[in-house]
């Protein structure tokens, strides 16, 4: 997969203006032929450099405007074309020079209409930069004929820079004897793939709000200690990260003394402060190495307007139909790390400010910390903060059910840069369920439970309980927050699967249920045992959505603490299970504490099409029978040796019966499949 780096530009395409006579045809044919030419034709070809000998490596197409040959609605169409604008004036010609304020750049403003806009500014379109802010091009600003005076115009065009801050550049050149000639296309060049506006205020002399908040989150992801300094250590990290290179002690000295002489508090115990980093890329600006911030800035995924380019939050992930997003191995040990980095005080559990600072270098956290996270993941019970399992629990369920927003936030949080890979490393696609079914077994380690079930049936505490070690807390309580899931893990044959469960209403028996809410790995109906109208909705969307289906299904009947009543039913809630081949409904109360439910769900979702239900029921026959036909006989307490022998032989008999058992029945339900 490799990292991931924002791309530059494919291309770059010049466009020079400027009044008649002061050079621009002979800047180009003198670039392109290295000697001036003796006749000037009224415009030049457009011609394209290849990438190889550019000093960026990327092709460069350059274009001529003659007023003589093209008209003003040509030229708005090149200018909107155009990546970069220069501006052409003669430096013997003080009226050319007058003409940059009084004409061109008020002219090449009012051109730049994204609505003209050909393939110039498509990629921005495709960032989706086109909004209110008006569209400008980068301008440079280019003094020719140098060979002409015995002075300098630089003060007079440093003045234009400050009230135009399009103009990235200006420079000073001669066609006649070469002079600066692929300096200038070089500058323009720069100024399409290392613009300077969107990092830097020329006025205030400082870094743009947009520069700034995109460096505070660079800093604080390179930080790994979390101490708020870039020690040696995570600086050379930071180099070899952005530049494939490693700091040498001797420049890294350099560095820490300009920043201590610039800025008194920009070292502190020999590590690089926020304010000596920000100063560092303030001052690379000002040297004209902008290069050097973009490099930075595109390898933590900004785009030129200083977003986060799409691409680098979503890179494209194939799902294929019947499959689920988990958490890769990587993906877990990283989010482990980030973890136990802002847990500052070692506590086990984030509390709400080391959630809120975890989440720093993100627009938003992606879920509510106490209307959602704790509500349905496992917490610390104590502090009600959220435990590293728990932390694991609400990713595992993320991932399940918005893989891309969690490829976007493993991106916020430096995935990329940590990892030196995609998100794609920290997801695992599942193997198709058609696939699970076949070989009735499945391979995934989370698991989709939909809990369907009246209003009023108790399955929300039910699925509450699922998080909690003591259930009895949550008796008589009232769940007001609409959380709709509760993750936690269980143990499936020595194996932990975590296991999701959703909380799905049916307001009335005849309520159709959407796709999205009948599909999922098992299905458990809840009705209440001590209702006597609440069966009947339980077994109508048994009979419309399950019966025919492969999903596994559990029939569970709560608050069993309570008087059991007859259901008003067609059946009673045993008798239908039985004539559907369903395991015996599961009696469930906050009150028993027990949490075998939740296991036994799991189990069904691990094997589809293996009866999981029937062979913990028949399991359990199996035990009863082993002691009515043999310990009742033997007597529990005996310590004669025969009787314990014979004891044996009989549980080895009553093994193989069930083992007999167990075969039938699979046979017969693939012989009726």
């Amino acid at each position: 997969m490799g990292q991931y780096t924002a791309t530059q530009r494919k291309n770059v395409r010049i466009l020079l203006v400027g009044d008649a006579g002061v050079g621009k045809t002979s800047l180009i044919l003198s670039l392109v032929s290295e000697e001036y030419p003796e006749e000037v034709p009224p415009r030049a070809e457009e011609i394209t450099i290849p990438a190889n000998v550019t000093p960026e490596q990327v092709p460069t197409s350059i274009v001529d405007f003659s007023a003589v040959e093209q008209t003003e609605e040509a030229l708005a169409v090149e200018i909107n074309k155009a990546h970069v604008v220069c501006i052409v004036y003669a430096v013997d010609d003080d009226d050319s020079l007058d003409r940059i304020t009084s004409h061109w750049l008020p002219l090449v403003r009012a051109k730049c209409n994204p609505s003209l806009d050909g393939e110039g500014d498509a990629e921005a379109e495709a960032e989706g930069d086109a909004q209110c802010e008006p569209v400008r091009r980068p301008i440079v600003l280019v003094g020719n004929k140098i060979d002409l005076i015995d002075y300098s115009t630089m003060d007079s065009v440093l003045a234009i820079m400050e009230d135009y801050p399009e103009i990235e550049s200006c420079v000073e050149c001669s066609a006649k004897t070469l002079h600066n000639i692929s300096e200038m296309f070089y500058y323009a060049q720069k100024a399409v793939l290392h613009p300077t506006s969107p990092l830097y205020m020329m006025e205030e002399q400082e870094l743009t709000s947009a520069c700034k908040k995109s460096l505070v989150r660079i800093f604080k992801i390179c930080d790994i200690d979390g101490d708020n300094l870039l020690n040696d250590y995570e600086l050379n990290l930071f180099q070899r990260r952005c530049f494939n290179t490693p700091l040498q002690p001797q420049i890294l000295d350099e560095v820490k003394a300009v920043i201590q002489k610039n800025v008194p508090d920009g070292i502190y115990n020999d590590a690089v402060t926020l304010k000596g980093f920000l100063f560092l890329h303030c001052l690379f600006i000002q040297r004209g190495r902008n290069e050097t911030t973009w490099a930075v800035l595109r390898r933590f995924g900004y785009n030129d307007q200083l977003e986060m380019c799409q691409e680098y939050l979503r890179p494209p992930l194939k799902i294929p139909p019947g499959s689920s997003t988990e958490l890769s191995h990587r993906g877990q040990q990283f989010l482990i790390a980030v973890f136990e980095r802002y847990d500052r005080d070692g506590d086990g559990a984030l509390s709400p400010e080391e959630h809120k600072m975890l989440f720093s270098t993100c627009p938003a956290a992606p879920w509510s910390y106490s209307t959602d996270i704790r509500k349905s993941c496992p917490i610390n019970e104590t502090t009600g903060w959220v435990t590293l399992h728990g932390w694991l629990c609400r990713w595992t369920l993320m991932t399940l059910i918005d893989v891309v927003k969690t490829m976007e936030y493993l991106a916020y949080l430096g995935f990329n840069v940590h990892e030196n890979d995609s998100q794609l490393a920290a997801i695992h696609v599942t193997r198709e369920r058609r696939i699970d079914l076949a070989k009735r077994q499945s391979s995934r380690s989370v698991y989709k439970c939909h809990v369907i079930g009246p209003k009023g049936s108790g399955k929300t505490g039910m699925c509450r309980g699922f998080l909690v070690e003591d259930m009895h807390k949550l008796i008589g309580k009232e769940f007001k927050t609409n959380v709709v899931h509760c993750i936690n893990s269980v143990q499936v044959y020595g194996q932990e699967k975590h296991l999701i469960l959703r909380d799905i209403d049916v307001r009335h028996a005849l309520d159709p249920l959407q796709p999205q809410e009948v599909n999922c790995d098992v299905a458990c109906l809840v009705f209440d045992s001590s209702n006597p109208r609440s069966f009947e909705y339980v077994a109508r969307i048994y009979i419309k959505y399950y019966a025919e289906s492969k999903i596994p299904v559990m029939i569970v009947g709560t608050k069993c603490d309570m008087d059991e009543r007859r259901q008003d039913y067609l059946m009673q809630p045993s008798e239908f299970c039985e004539k559907y081949k369903l395991l015996p409904p599961h009696l469930f109360s906050l009150k028993t504490n027990k949490k075998e439910l939740y296991t036994k769900l799991a189990t069904m979702a691990a094997f589809p099409r293996f009866q999981a239900a029937w062979i913990l029921f028949y399991k359990h026959r199996l035990v009863q029978l082993w002691e009515s036909a043999h310990l009742r006989q033997f007597g529990l307490m005996t310590e004669d040796p025969k009787l314990w022998w014979k004891a044996g032989l009989g549980v080895a008999a009553a093994t193989m019966l069930g083992f007999i058992v167990l075969k039938t029945i699979s046979a017969a339900g693939a012989h009726s499949r």
